[in-house]
C-alpha cells in the first residue's frame, strides 16, 4: 500500500483491522514495533515511523511488540499485487529457499539478477530478502515459545534456526533477556499434546464450508478424511511420514495438528498448511477488484470469503490430474485411492490411525517401473505418461517450484507428459499459487458465463473478457465454479477437437 503518514498513522489511531499486516509501525521511543490494531495508547506522531512489512520494521532495529504480537498478523506480503517476483519470492522463502541456500540461488530460480531481487525486495518490503527470511525465523520461534510447550532447543530447530546458539543470541539481541523469559511471561495457550498445535491467522472473512468442500470431493481415501470441522491428511517429507489435522476456529485463524518427527521440517509443513487453506490471500482487495464486473459482483457478495484452494504436491496434484483425464472427479479420486493403496508407503503414527489414514502418496520414484496402467485398469498412454512425468521429477525435483512469471510456468508445465493447457494453468493455480493462472477451456467456466438465453462464450471469448480480472483470475474462477453445486465438481476443459492436444484433463482431479 501507499505509505502515506497520515494515512498510515489514521489506520492505527483508528485501529483498523483491515491494515493488519499490511503496515506496522515502529514506536522510537519504545524499540518495538506493532501492529495497526495494539492495543497500546497510539503514541505521538514525532515518535513513529511506519513500515510495509514487519522485516523492514526488525530491520530498521524495532522489536516485536509483546502486546499485539505481529507474529499473529495476517501474512499478506505476497498478496499486495506490486510485484509478481516479491510475491513469487515469498513463497519460496516460505518454502525454505533461504534456510539451505543463498540468495543467488533464489534469484535465479526467479529468473532475475541478484541485485534486481534486492531491489525489488527493497523497494516492495523495505528489507533484504536475507532479512524477510530471518523476521519469518524469530516470529515463528516466538509463536512456538508462547503458543506451545516444546523446549527452547526443540523451538530452535523448529523454527529453522542452524543451531541454539544463534537461536538465543537472536532473541538476547532483540529482546533483550534470553527466550526463556518470553515463556515465563506468557502462559502457554495450548494444552500439551503429542503433536505441535499452531495458530495460523488470515484476513476475514474466510469461506471455510467452501474450501473444504473442495478439498472433500477430492480426498484421497487412506491419504486424507475430510469432516464439516476437520481437515487430515497425511504428509512425506524429507524422508519422513507424519499427519497434519487442521480445523477451524472462531479468532480469525486456523488451528493445525501437526504431527511430524523431524522438526527441522515444521516451517516447510507449516507453510504447506497455508497454501493448501490459502491463507495469505486478501478477499477485500480481490473482491472489490473483480466486483467490478458485473456477473462477478453477486457471486463476490454471495461468497466473500472464497479461497483458491492450493496443493500439498505438485507431483501428487499432476498425476491426479492425468488420472483424472476424461473420468469424473469421483472416478478420478478412485483411482488415486488405487494407486495409493498399490504403491503408497505404510504410515505407522497412532494419530493417523485413529483418522483410518494408512499411506502416504507414492513418490516419484516409487512409480518407476511400474506397471500402472495395468494395476489401475486404464488406459497404457495415461499410465505411460504418469511414469514419465514420475521419471522427469526424479532428475529435476525442483520442476513443481514457482517460475519468473505465468508465461514460464506454463511453458514448463505444458512441456511435462500428460500435461497440456487446461492442467497447466490448473496446476500453476494450485502448485505454484499464480493467482492469475485460468483454465480459459473449461466447461464449468463456460457454462457460468452463459448468457441469458443459454449461450456459452467460446473459450477465447471468455479469456478476452478475462482480462479484466487480472491479476486474479484463479479467484475469479473459483467464484464461478462455486455458483452452481453442479459446478462445484469444477470443472471440464472444453472438448477438444480430434487433431488437437489429447493429453490434458477433462476434470480438475
Amino acid at each position: 500500500m501507499d505509505m502515506d503518514f497520515e494515512a498510515c498513522r489514521r489506520a492505527f489511531q483508528t485501529r483498523d483491522a483491515r491494515f493488519d499486516g499490511r503496515i506496522f509501525c515502529g514506536v522510537k521511543t519504545t524499540g518495538v514495533y506493532c501492529r495497526p490494531i495494539c492495543p497500546a495508547r497510539t503514541p505521538n506522531a514525532g515518535n513513529v515511523e511506519f513500515f510495509p512489512s514487519a522485516a523492514a520494521a526488525q530491520e530498521a532495529g524495532y522489536r516485536p511488540c509483546l502486546r499485539c504480537r505481529p507474529e499473529a498478523s495476517p501474512d499478506l506480503g505476497a498478496w499486495r499485487g506490486t510485484s509478481n517476483t516479491v510475491s513469487r519470492a515469498l513463497a519460496l522463502i516460505e518454502g525454505g529457499a533461504l534456510d539451505a541456500g543463498d540468495v543467488d540461488g533464489l534469484a535465479l530460480r526467479l529468473g532475475v539478477g541478484e541485485r534486481q531481487l534486492r531491489r525489488l525486495f527493497r523497494q516492495h518490503l523495505g528489507a533484504s530478502p536475507v532479512s524477510v527470511a530471518q523476521t519469518r525465523r524469530v516470529l515463528l520461534a516466538k509463536q512456538l515459545i508462547q503458543e506451545t510447550r516444546l523446549p527452547m532447543g526443540e523451538v530452535a530447530l523448529a523454527s529453522g534456526f542452524g543451531s541454539v546458539r544463534r537461536f538465543n543470541e537472536t532473541f538476547q539481541q532483540l529482546f533483550g533477556r534470553p527466550p526463556g523469559e518470553l515463556r515465563r511471561s506468557r502462559r502457554a495457550e495450548t494444552p500439551a499434546a503429542d503433536g505441535i498445535v499452531v495458530r495460523l491467522p488470515y484476513k476475514p472473512p474466510y469461506d471455510w464450508d467452501a474450501i473444504i468442500r473442495f478439498l472433500a470431493d477430492r480426498a484421497i481415501p487412506g491419504v486424507e478424511r475430510v469432516e464439516a470441522r476437520r481437515y487430515a491428511r497425511t504428509l512425506s517429507m524429507d524422508g519422513e511420514r507424519g499427519v497434519v489435522i487442521v480445523t477451524p476456529r472462531s479468532d480469525g485463524a486456523l488451528q493445525a495438528d501437526i504431527r511430524f518427527p523431524k522438526l527441522k521440517s515444521l516451517p516447510a509443513v507449516i507453510a504447506r498448511v497455508r497454501r493448501v487453506f490459502d491463507l495469505s490471500a486478501d478477499p477485500v482487495l480481490i473482491g472489490a477488484h473483480l466486483s467490478q464486473d458485473p456477473a462477478l459482483a453477486p457471486l463476490v457478495a454471495a461468497r466473500p470469503g472464497l479461497r483458491a484452494p492450493g496443493a500439498w504436491d505438485g507431483f501428487e496434484l499432476a498425476v491426479r490430474a492425468i488420472l483424472g483425464q476424461q473420468v469424473s472427479v469421483g472416478a478420478a479420486r478412485n483411482l488415486a485411492a488405487r494407486l495409493v493403496e498399490a504403491y503408497g508407503d505404510p504410515i505407522d503414527e497412532p494419530a493417523a490411525a485413529e483418522l483410518g489414514l494408512t499411506r502416504v502418496f507414492p513418490t516419484p520414484g516409487r512409480l518407476i517401473g511400474e506397471p500402472i496402467s495395468l494395476v489401475l485398469n486404464m488406459p497404457r498412454a495415461r499410465g505411460a505418461a504418469i511414469e514419465a512425468l514420475a521419471r522427469t521429477v526424479v532428475e529435476d525435483p525442483a520442476i513443481f517450484t514457482p517460475r519468473a512469471d505465468l508465461d514460464s510456468a506454463i511453458a514448463a508445465l505444458k512441456a511435462l507428459p500428460g500435461v497440456g493447457e487446461w492442467t497447466a494453468h490448473y496446476v500453476a493455480l494450485r502448485e505454484f499459487r499464480e493467482p492469475d493462472a485460468f483454465p480459459g477451456a473449461d466447461v464449468g467456466l463456460l457454462r457460468a458465463m452463459a448468457d441469458d438465453a443459454g449461450v456459452r462464450p467460446t473459450a477465447d471469448g471468455l479469456l478476452a473478457r478475462s482480462e479484466a480480472w487480472r491479476p486474479w483470475r484463479a479467484y475469479a474462477a473459483q467464484h464461478l465454479w462455486a455458483a452452481d453445486p453442479a459446478l462445484a465438481q469444477a470443472g471440464a476443459p472444453a472438448r477438444k477437437s480430434k487433431t488437437k492436444d489429447k493429453t490434458d484433463a477433462r476434470h480438475a482431479a
